[in-house]
């Protein structure tokens, strides 16, 4: 299946060109390596109301089916991606958070740490995932085998419920 994925680092000194981002251009190379094409990559600053206008457009666009971000989930102050995230999304996807979080922590107990949220905005399913190229990459794995099915429900597929087992 054709996933069509946008990815969102957030982060200000990537933004101001005072760092290199690394986990955008690792997110990037796994999404590719799954087969999935990466329809678009951006940087943007850890600013709420930029975070949000960009989600919401590229939801509301149809660009993509996955909108992903990298970066700004933790505890600093200026760390505000899930707040962005929530004040955009039309329905929180708690089970994709929880997944990320429960894998997280066999690898590091800083995975207590995260505030990630995911939710669905129109057909769009927007993660937030860590800001380290490791973390990113760990942290898609623990969700990419749900993804085509996710957006299949998204896309309102007749072959969406073939895939459950029943009880």
């Amino acid at each position: 299946m054709s996933i069509r994925i946008a990815i969102l680092t957030v982060s200000d000194r990537s933004f101001r060109g005072e760092r290199e981002d690394l986990s955008g251009p690792a997110l990037q190379a796994e999404v590719s390596a799954l087969g999935w094409q990466v329809v678009r990559a951006e940087i943007v600053p850890d600013e709420i109301e930029q975070i949000s206008a960009t989600l919401a457009e590229w939801a509301d666009s149809g660009l993509a089916d996955v909108i992903l971000t990298s970066g700004g989930t933790g505890f600093a102050p200026r760390d505000v991606t899930p707040e962005a995230t929530r004040r955009i999304v039309e329905r929180l996807t708690p089970g994709l958070d929880e997944a990320m979080r429960a894998a997280s922590l066999k690898v590091t107990q800083h995975a207590m740490l995260s505030r990630a949220v995911s939710g669905i905005r129109k057909a769009a399913l927007i993660v937030n995932l860590p800001g380290s190229p490791r973390g990113v990459v760990e942290t898609l794995a623990v969700i990419a085998p749900v993804l085509p099915h996710a957006v299949e429900l998204l896309r309102e597929s007749r072959d969406a419920e073939q895939g459950h087992r029943s009880v």
